[in-house]
């Protein structure tokens, strides 16, 4: 199991998250549990995606790894927060 990284966004009519860590999976919903359900469905299948191809997953880092970036990567009003995402490269081993 990997933590990553997730930010979820207020948009016009629902609600956007995605992960830093892993670039091109994002997830919407009509509301932040929704969307947080949704990214972590969207998470796990990326990442078996990922295994199936044989790429190397992307290394989850902290906030403080983003905070040291001179770009704010999210606004005031966003919430940041981590999900736990199985990495079917570890399981089993």
């Amino acid at each position: 199991m990997e933590k990553y990284l997730v930010i979820v966004q207020k948009a016009k009519n629902n609600y956007a998250a995605y992960s830093p860590d892993v670039l091109g999976c994002v997830a919407t919903g009509k509301t932040v549990e929704a969307t947080l359900r949704n990214m972590q469905e969207a998470l796990e299948m990326h990442l078996e995606g990922l295994a199936e191809l044989g790429e190397e997953f992307p290394v989850p880092r902290d906030l403080a790894h983003y905070l040291q970036d001179s770009e704010p990567i999210a606004e005031s009003n966003d919430l940041i927060t981590y999900l736990q995402v199985p990495t079917p490269h570890l399981q089993g081993v």
